[in-house]
């Protein structure tokens, strides 16, 4: 697929500086990129490559200034990192709209209900009652479990698992291999010293404009659900154990684990490999650094914490800085400690 400078800019609202005629067929990055690729300048750090790039295209800030001149057509906008990703997603709609129909061999169940323009891959098995929305992707090996809901505009990737009863919403991406609405981990412990398994009859809801990254798992409730609200992200390799609740337009990297009933509020964000323990809040707003361990409610908004167990981000770093530094402290201890023993020695 071929797009000009003009149309380009049409999608992202921006200024042709340069031949609007000019054909591009592929991105790439600015150092890197070759005629008929699109590249974007959004970090001064790499500006160099603005005058040496073989890019045709590139999309930069409405107020860079040119120290020398350019081979390369300009398309200024005011934030040109945020209009790089606006014209992928819109590239990304153009490539999915190419994905239509029902591919055999797939299992639909004859209950299940299919809106319009879904596109189903093969090897998907679509269960009793499976409801999906208009426009929505269910790729190849995806299975879908009885009385799941898919929402509109909805892309479930290869591979992912989604038992019954859970409900996805609008505008959601489910990434390949991810599990939704296994069992959260209940068990009993008996006299004998053997655990009961505790049966887990909750779902799991994905509000709408969710996205959750490869190979994630999303627990079922025991009762209820576990919910994921609208606008958060999650990354790969996350565990959101059962009945936990995340609020609106978190962010949550890789290797995160919330341990069961925690409920964190809006605007949370959690570094990589953090773990949070079980039947506690998390305030609004608040910050939690990777590899941080979260043992106690957080009530204070816009708090920002690090280290295990986690405390307030500041007096952690000072504290890191102190314990670096203990054993210079501890040998002028003794040195003060010999020097105070010499003296007493003196005075006798």
């Amino acid at each position: 697929m071929q797009f000009s400078a003009a149309q380009i800019a049409s999608i992202i609202t921006g200024r042709v500086e340069g031949d609007p005629a000019t054909q591009v067929s592929a991105f790439s990055k600015i150092e890197e990129a070759v005629a008929g690729q699109l590249a974007f300048l959004a970090n001064p750090k790499y500006e160099e490559y603005l005058y040496t790039t073989g890019a045709s295209v590139i999309i930069v800030n409405e107020t860079l200034e040119l120290r020398s001149p350019v081979n390369a057509t300009l398309i200024r906008v005011p934030d040109a990192y945020s209009a790089f990703a606006r014209l992928l997603s819109a590239y990304q709609d153009i490539i999915a709209l190419q994905l239509s129909g029902i591919e055999q061999p797939s299992h639909i169940a004859p209950t299940a209900i299919l809106g319009e323009r879904v596109y189903v891959g093969a090897f998907a098995y679509l269960a009793d009652h499976v409801t999906i929305g208009n426009d929505s992707k269910i790729h190849p090996q995806v299975y879908l479990g009885r009385n799941v809901r898919i929402g509109n505009n909805t892309v479930i990737h290869p591979g992912v698992k989604i038992y019954h009863d859970c409900v996805i919403g609008d505008h959601v991406i489910v990434h390949a291999g991810t599990v939704i609405g296994s069992d959260g981990f209940g068990f009993a412990p008996q006299a004998d010293g053997t655990y009961h398994k505790v049966p887990q009859i909750g779902n799991v809801v994905l509000e709408d404009r969710v996205e959750i990254g490869a190979n994630a798992c999303i627990d079922r409730a025991t009762m209820g659900s576990t919910i994921i609200r609208q606008g958060s992200k999650l990354d790969n390799l996350i565990q959101i154990a059962h009945n936990v609740e995340v609020g609106r337009n978190n962010v949550i990297a890789a290797q995160a684990g919330i341990s069961g009933s925690t409920k964190i509020g809006d605007h949370v964000q959690i570094g990589g490999q953090a773990g949070i323990a079980g039947h506690i809040t998390i305030a609004e707003g608040t910050r939690i650094n990777g590899q941080s361990g979260v043992t106690k409610a957080i009530k204070t908004p816009n708090t920002a914490l690090n280290g295990t167990p986690a405390f307030d981000y500041k007096a952690s770093l000072r504290t890191q800085a102190l314990v670096r530094h203990l054993p210079e402290l501890e040998r002028r201890m003794q040195e003060l400690e010999n020097l105070v023993q010499q003296l007493r020695h003196a005075d006798v």
